[in-house]
């Protein structure tokens, strides 16, 4: 029954205190007089006077003025009281306390003789947008949110150098993207931190599955509630798995834009906080040294991120972001080749979640020496370019010496066996250990005729009982097609009357970056790893997948279904074969039959290319503008692979090419 409720009374123009009206106009303004001489009078800009004049009035003393000026940009959400209550909601926990690393490093600048700034663009949650039309903007945004942050860097033309300070999915990617392209200037990048994982309870990864486990009576209600309710144990931070939040935050570590362990630090508390304070003077040094974002960012950096990526079985998602930070910082741009050349020369040695074994929470990471102890394994094993400067205005090799000796090292390796009872080994682990506990190599890019560009999978996170003796995943099975991610899901739940069943090979085609902004489909990864059947079913899709998924997902196919690509002409029916060697780090996804007919790999392309295009794959009908037009954007400069960014130059000469073809 529908309980009825009277509408609320419409607002009235008077309002009851009579005090409002009391209203002033004119005020003493700020006592004292500016900084000036004869010099700044007759050859500055009237911007940086004025400038001087805004500063006074929001209350700087102004016989301080005319110090160095630094910027620090933050992806703040939400407002909180001084006493951490919520007076308006951020979208995630990851933006909620970042505001107290800003406060942080602002009151380090100053007490150091600075002048802070900040300024804020606050980032959308891709857990809140999970399987809705919000996830239509959300790598969207990180363009969007990179162009708009480094405009509000070059908007405050007397500063000296710029921080970023940002957490999670689309926020962080964003930041990076933006300090990469500030290269004259000193930069330096706060992670915002994690959150804890509850006493009782399931971390934000598994409780994001609660739909599909209900559906399939695998839970109750009230264990539903319960665990949504306890999975954010704390209120700030990013989620407690190596997601693309955790994976961006070691990415930038790994790059030598944030200082030595600051990444998956525990938010809100004070070793967070004390890493925004040594970040202000570390930005301050290098300004002081002549140490800027070109001297940081290089192609060693760039190579170090990608070996540290694959060190830690990152997000996938990070196959986007590191060629956009490196196309912002005008460096190489990791190639397919490249990724393959770096994922078969690492090891994976980190045991987090969601690749297990165990599956370790980022907070565990951090405690266990987080980046620079994967990274001093890595150094022994030849595989880092330790001449590459960091954000201390030092080489990384000068560093990592420095921490295998820290007592910052020994004590929270030692806090973590005596709080947790967790040997930080079985955390972070040498090579020999790591291969005794069955740890692999993470990322695989099959390629096939249904991905000619490429794709990418985590190898490791396939679940052993379907991998055969030698290593190797094989897979066989019927093509179940699906152009909405909201009818897959409704499928693995088993509602509706097309059930996903064992054997299948989920393929939900035109979900790229042209068809719903290169939607995430978490919630489809996730169920299937959870259902006790799910690992009897592979995904394949032209869409990208969260950190967290596991399982056989196979996403970022190239092309995308509306690029041309075949993945756009699979029918429900078709075999689809799937090979993929853990050990090698070889795979493909092909169309090797139909209709009662099998065939090779060669004549299935064949038949791929003979074919139209699915009838049922478009673009979403409720697909923003503001998408079609990045989409547009970045398929015209070089799409999925190359990082989905902007190419000025490719977009330039595609119009011009278009304009002269319209003219005749």
């Amino acid at each position: 029954m529908t309980t009825r409720t009277s509408p609320l009374p419409s607002v009235p123009i008077d309002s009851p205190d009579r005090s409002l009206y009391d209203v002033l106009t004119h005020a003493d303004g700020p006592q004292g007089s500016l900084p000036l001489d004869r010099e700044m009078l007759l050859n500055a800009p009237s911007g940086d006077l004025f400038g001087l004049s805004q500063n006074a009035g929001m209350g700087w003393d102004p016989r301080q003025l005319r110090r160095k000026e630094f910027l620090i940009l933050s992806t703040q959400g939400g407002i909180r009281a001084p006493d951490g209550r919520p007076v308006a909601l951020g979208y995630h926990t990851g933006h909620w306390e970042v505001g107290l690393l800003m406060q942080a490093a602002a009151e380090e600048m100053a007490a150091r003789g600075a002048i802070p700034f900040a300024g804020f663009v606050t980032d959308p949650c891709d857990g809140r947008t999970q399987g809705t039309v919000g996830m239509f903007d959300s790598l969207a945004y990180r363009n969007d949110a990179a162009i708009v942050l480094r405009r509000l860097a070059r908007s405050l033309p007397t500063r000296r150098g710029v921080m970023g300070v940002a957490t999670c999915d689309k926020g962080l990617p964003a930041m990076m993207i933006a300090l990469a392209g500030v290269k004259a200037l000193p930069i330096i990048l706060v992670p915002g931190g994690v959150t804890l994982v509850p006493t009782e309870g399931e971390d934000a990864g598994k409780a994001q599955t609660i739909g599909a486990r209900y559906a399939h009576a695998m839970i109750s209600l009230e264990e539903a509630a319960e665990i949504g309710c306890r999975a954010c144990a704390s209120p700030g931070g990013g989620c407690q798995f190596l997601g693309t939040a955790a994976t961006s935050q070691v990415v930038a570590e790994a790059l030598g834009m944030s200082l030595l362990h600051s990444a998956l630090a525990p938010s809100g508390q004070p070793i967070w906080t004390d890493m925004a304070r040594r970040s202000a003077q570390a930005l301050l040094s290098l300004e002081a040294q002549g140490i800027t974002g070109a001297h940081i960012l290089t192609d060693d950096a760039v190579y170090n991120a990608m070996v540290v990526h694959a060190a830690f079985g990152g997000s996938t998602n990070l196959l986007l972001h590191i060629p956009a930070i490196a196309h912002a910082a005008q460096l190489h741009r990791p190639t397919v080749e490249d990724w393959e050349a770096v994922n078969r020369a690492v090891p994976r040695l980190v045991d987090a979640l969601p690749n297990g074994p165990v599956g370790y929470p980022t907070v565990q990471v951090f405690l266990a020496g987080g980046v620079p102890e994967v990274m001093l394994h890595l150094r022994d094993l030849g595989l880092l370019r330790l001449n590459a400067m960091t954000a201390h205005g030092r080489p990384l090799g000068d560093m990592l010496d420095e921490w295998a000796g820290s007592e910052r090292r020994a004590r929270l390796r030692e806090r973590l066996y005596h709080l947790d009872g967790v040997d930080p080994d079985d955390v972070i682990m040498g090579p020999a250990r790591a291969r005794e506990r069955g740890l692999t190599s993470s990322v695989c890019f099959p390629r096939g005729n249904l991905a000619p560009e490429g794709s990418v999978i985590k190898a490791t996170s396939i679940d052993p009982a379907v991998v055969d003796a030698d290593g190797v995943y094989r897979k066989v099975g019927p093509a179940r097609v699906f152009s909405s991610e909201r009818a897959a899901i409704a499928a693995i739940k088993g509602l509706g009357d097309r059930e996903v069943e064992a054997g299948d090979v989920i393929v939900l085609a035109g979900r790229g970056p042209m068809g719903s902004g290169m939607e995430e489909t978490y919630q489809l990864t996730s169920a299937l790893k959870h259902l006790p059947w799910g690992k009897q079913v592979a995904l394949i899709t032209d869409a990208r997948f969260s950190g967290v998924s596991t399982g056989a997902c196979i996403g970022h196919i190239g092309p995308e279904a509306l690029a041309g690509g075949p993945i756009g002409r699979v029918r429900d029916g078709d075999l689809i074969q799937i090979v993929v060697d853990r050990v090698h780090l070889t795979g493909s996804v092909d169309l090797v039959g139909h209709d009662g007919r099998r065939y090779s790999p060669a004549e299935g392309a064949q038949v791929l290319a003979e074919r139209a295009a699915h009838p049922d794959v478009a673009a979403d009908p409720r697909l923003p503008d503001d998408t079609r037009l990045w989409a547009a954007l970045q398929n015209a400069s070089g799409g999925t692979w190359a990082g989905c960014v902007f190419d000025v130059d490719r977009i330039i000469e595609t119009l011009e090419a278009g304009r002269k073809a319209l003219g005749r």
